[in-house]
């Protein structure tokens, strides 16, 4: 499994990691903007209603009632009508569901899946837009949306000039079944393109979700690339090995300069 040490050394160069107090604010703001989304636009209006009457008779005439002070009290609300928690209970739930998204089978993998969740950020690439909107609910329901991106997007060729941003990459995990409709030509098209995107010593994670492409094809895309093993994976029944994904890593420097 990568561990936090594996994923965070070039993650914390780019930025610090979230405070639970700064979890907890977006959790608020995600929670509102849902509920924003979901109601109608005559529902939102009284809202607006209620929140402007709620002002006047609180401010007695002394403020000028002004649009964001509109919004903060319509946030309130919500906040109110959806009996949000508290920031100490929250806390508490929060430092369980962290400990949880650590496990491969919180997300409905094998126990002996490769992933595991350390504050990392993740761009999302799909072909589907119900997939990435599916993604997207999850993620926010995880309390993970601030470090998540998602994208739609076709694979039958390189990915897109707009993802050219996508580069120096430490991680890339990918679900061998989107390669079942694409030619061999494009399959290694794509495989090559996201190879190019990882930085020397990035890992490519090839989850055990495509039993029509075997491991050895899967295996002979990446030449020059190292395969990582978990020693404790040598201790389980060869059945069970044969489920797992490939980890690979790709070459610290190019091969003629090694």
């Amino acid at each position: 499994m990568l561990s936090a040490t594996e994923v965070r050394p070039a993650h914390r160069r780019r930025r610090s990691p979230y405070s639970d107090k700064q979890h907890y604010h977006e959790y608020i703001l995600q929670r509102i903007e849902g509920y924003k989304n979901s109601i109608g636009r005559d529902e939102l209006l009284r809202l607006g209603d209620e929140a402007a009457s709620e002002l006047q008779a609180n401010s007695e005439g002394q403020f000028v009632l002004t649009e964001v002070l509109m919004l903060e009290s319509v946030d309130r609300l919500i906040r109110k009508r959806l009996s949000l928690r508290p920031y100490q209970r929250w806390r508490q739930q929060f430092i369980k569901l962290r400990a949880a998204q650590r496990t491969p089978t919180h997300w409905g993998l094998e126990p002996h899946c490769p992933l595991a969740a350390h504050d990392a950020a993740v761009t999302f690439i799909a072909g589907d837009l119900g997939c990435v909107e599916r993604v997207e609910s999850r993620m926010a329901a995880e309390a993970l949306a601030s470090l998540f991106e998602s994208y739609v997007t076709q694979l039958d060729q390189a990915l897109p000039e707009f993802l050219s941003f996508v580069s120096a990459v430490d991680i890339v995990v990918l679900d061998p079944s989107v390669l079942l409709d694409l030619s061999a030509a494009d399959r290694l098209s794509l495989i090559d393109d996201l190879q190019m995107r990882s930085r020397p010593g990035g890992i490519h994670v090839l989850l055990p979700t495509c039993k029509a492409i075997s491991r050895d094809a899967l295996r002979s895309m990446y030449q020059g690339w190292t395969q990582e093993e978990d020693p404790k994976r040598r201790r389980r029944p060869a059945e069970s090995r044969r489920q797992d994904g490939l980890v690979l890593c790709k070459p610290a420097c190019p091969p003629d300069t090694a």
